[in-house]
């Protein structure tokens, strides 16, 4: 009896697992048609990106032709402007009244603002067209910090707001390129003074983690909110406030500043809060690796 239910059992027990390898064939056939599927989409998925990667590449560079071109273009007008200014106000065709002279100011001040924004405008298209040269080379920081000082001394209208500049202690020679090194800290010192409306501002370098320097630009400023910290080094980002409303710019200054910064190999950071003051602070290696 036994042996006929065994006998009996086995062809049932066989059916059964032929029946579940049926049924995991068939699971196994959906599973492989559905990753087929995907693996479709995955692949339609990354040609769509790469097209989409491949036309924002194609905007960039549009974008920093144009940018570019309208830089070079704004130029030669802004250069008459200017001298014309200047010719006026050193009265080289008569004198002017004081009315003519504080018109004629005003006009030489607002050209001197939209060079400034045409050459923001036309470093910037340079960085991300990828044509900016870094060319370094030996110098002094005493001889930086001196350069700096006479480039500003001119614009030192506000007898409110005193310019200092730390003599450098314990500072070897630095191997970057100073012009760039210049420009970020010529920004840093221009935003300074302009939402400094009394006491100081002051310029400070030193040395950190053995082979590195940072600048420091620390003013007496209106300061900025912490939620804006991050948004400062963005193309375009300007802060509101009421001296913002009455000062012009791209909003480009620190953009710029950043992706120069990363050029020598560095980075750019800055501290601040409202009524306090601001301390922005460019960070690179004292000794630029050749590329």
């Amino acid at each position: 009896m036994d042996v006929v239910n065994r006998t009996t059992e086995e062809p049932r027990d066989l059916a059964a697992a032929l029946a579940a390898l049926a049924a995991s064939r068939g699971e196994s056939r959906a599973l492989r048609a559905e990753l087929e599927e995907t693996n479709h989409g995955v692949l339609a998925l990354y040609s769509e990106l790469e097209l989409q990667a491949e036309q924002l590449r194609e905007a960039t560079e549009l974008k920093s032709r144009f940018l570019a071109y309208m830089s070079h273009e704004f130029r030669t007008p802004i250069g008459s402007i200017r001298s014309i200014a200047r010719l006026l106000l050193d009265h080289v065709d008569g004198p002017l009244t004081p009315e003519q002279e504080r018109q004629v100011g005003f006009i030489q001040q607002t050209s001197a603002e939209f060079a400034e924004m045409v050459d923001d405008l036309l470093d910037l298209a340079k960085v991300e067209a990828g044509r900016v040269e870094i060319s370094p080379g030996w110098f002094e920081m005493v001889d930086l910090f001196s350069a700096l000082r006479g480039m500003f001394k001119p614009v030192l209208t506000n007898a409110e707001v005193h310019l200092v500049f730390e003599e450098p202690q314990d500072i070897p020679k630095l191997y970057t390129d100073d012009r760039k090194l210049s420009q970020i800290l010529r920004n840093f010192v221009s935003n300074a003074l302009k939402f400094t409306p009394r006491g100081e501002v002051r310029v400070s370098v030193e040395r950190v983690d053995g082979d590195r320097v940072r600048f420091c630009v620390r003013d007496t400023g209106i300061g900025i909110a912490p939620e804006f910290h991050a948004s400062i080094f963005e193309d375009y980002s300007q802060v509101q406030s009421s001296l913002q409303k009455r000062l012009r710019g791209t909003g480009l200054g620190l953009s710029l500043s950043k992706r120069l910064a990363e050029l020598l190999g560095g980075g750019v950071a800055v501290a601040s809060e409202p009524g306090k003051g601001s301390v922005f602070s460019l960070t690179i290696p004292a000794q630029l690796d050749a590329p």
